[in-house]
């Protein structure tokens, strides 16, 4: 009898606590066939040439589409709640030198 009370649709979503902690990525690349994007989330550090992809999330042309528009959507909040993020003007890619001085043991 319990059972007609539950909302229809309802996913249980679990979020293991590894996954939970995040991996921090400032850069990410996107790419394409004609059934699946595929964008790969990267950390580069200052003054290491070598940039490691820290994640790989693999999307239907679909669920890209869905993604695209809910970042949107949250973009649009965050701004209205802390203002207008800069930096759209910014080339695609950040500089590989971070401007920082070369580290020296």
């Amino acid at each position: 009898m319990e059972d007609h009370k539950k909302p229809k649709n309802q996913i249980n979503i679990e979020l293991p606590e590894d996954i939970a902690e995040g991996v921090y990525a400032n850069l990410a690349m996107i790419s394409h066939s004609q059934s699946e994007f595929v964008i790969d989330f990267i950390r580069m550090v200052p003054n290491v040439p070598k940039a490691k992809v820290k994640s790989r999330v693999i999307l239907t042309p679909q669920h890209a589409k869905r993604l695209l528009r809910a970042l949107a959507d949250n973009l649009k909040k965050y701004e209205a709640q802390h203002g207008v993020v800069g930096g759209a003007d910014n080339p695609p890619f950040p500089p590989f030198n971070f401007n920082t001085p070369k580290a020296q043991a």
